[in-house]
């Protein structure tokens, strides 16, 4: 059984979390583990991007997305649920493998949408990039 669960939720998408943590948490509760949820603020990519941007914004936004990540556990998770919440900012693939390391869990539970393969060859998605280069199982639920 899975003993340690990682949840990747993107907090501006109720997608993103809908139906993959309802099965995280049965998961968890299977094997009386620890759920984990993680969600990135993604950084603006270029020191030109971010020129466009006040000084302020990643704080601001950090503060915003870790406010909106409480609400999410305290309004979605059951209380029998063990569950640790994880913020980063930057590159969502590199952060949320980074967070597989860290936490050392099991599994990692993420959402994706069905597979666009003109905007897959242009950019990429950040599920395929973590599914390729995961050292552990990931579950990917059709959003």
């Amino acid at each position: 059984m899975f003993k340690s669960v990682l949840l990747t939720v993107d907090l501006n998408r109720k997608a993103s979390w809908a139906k993959a943590l309802p099965q995280a948490v049965e998961l968890v509760r299977a094997s009386k583990g620890t759920l984990h949820i993680v969600s990135v603020v993604p950084d603006m990519g270029t020191p030109l991007v971010e020129g466009f941007f006040p000084e302020d914004f990643e704080k601001k936004a950090v503060a915003a997305a870790d406010k909106a990540l409480k609400d999410l556990v305290a309004h979605e998770i059951p209380e029998d649920v063990e569950v640790k919440q994880h913020l980063a900012f930057g590159k969502i693939h590199k952060k949320v493998l980074e967070t597989i390391d860290d936490v050392k869990c099991d599994l990692v539970v993420m959402a994706s949408h069905k597979p666009d393969r003109v905007r897959e060859f242009l950019v990429g998605s950040n599920a395929d990039r973590i599914v390729r280069r995961s050292p552990v199982s990931v579950l990917v639920v059709r959003a």
